[in-house]
Order: structure tokens, then C-alpha cells, then sequence
């Protein structure tokens, strides 16, 4: 399944878990920060794509399973 994680940029990340119930807050230079429903906040970088680690502890921060992201693309 991380095989699909790859070459997510970082707009499409952000608008992935805003579509999730998330709120984007500002952050610092191309970071954002999204504070999820569950109450925890994670931050992507928007330039460039994002990292398969980051990506997966931001999932497992906001409770989102891979299949449930992949959808939300």
C-alpha cells in the first residue's frame, strides 16, 4: 500500500486532509499546519513532495488509514 504514498506532493496532501474534516492553520515558511477533528495538529510542507514517513505518522496522527487518503486525492 505505501507504493501509493509515493510522489504525493504537498498541495494535494493538505487538501486531502482538509477534505478529511481538517482546518487549515498557517505555519512557518511553506509549512502548514492542520488541526484534524481528533484535536491533534500535523504540518506538511506545501513545496515539493512529501516524504512516505511524514506522510504515514501524519495519517496515523489523524486517524486516517492509507485507503481513506488515497480516496480523498
Amino acid at each position: 500500500m505505501g507504493r501509493q504514498l509515493r510522489g504525493i506532493r504537498g498541495r494535494d496532501a493538505v487538501k486531502a486532509f482538509v477534505k478529511a474534516g481538517g482546518i487549515r492553520r498557517g505555519g512557518k515558511g511553506d509549512h502548514v499546519n492542520i488541526k484534524m477533528p481528533n484535536g491533534l495538529i500535523i504540518t506538511i510542507p506545501q513545496s515539493g513532495e512529501v516524504r512516505i514517513g511524514l506522510l504515514k505518522d501524519a495519517l496515523r496522527k489523524a486517524g486516517i488509514t492509507e485507503e481513506r487518503f488515497v480516496e480523498l486525492l
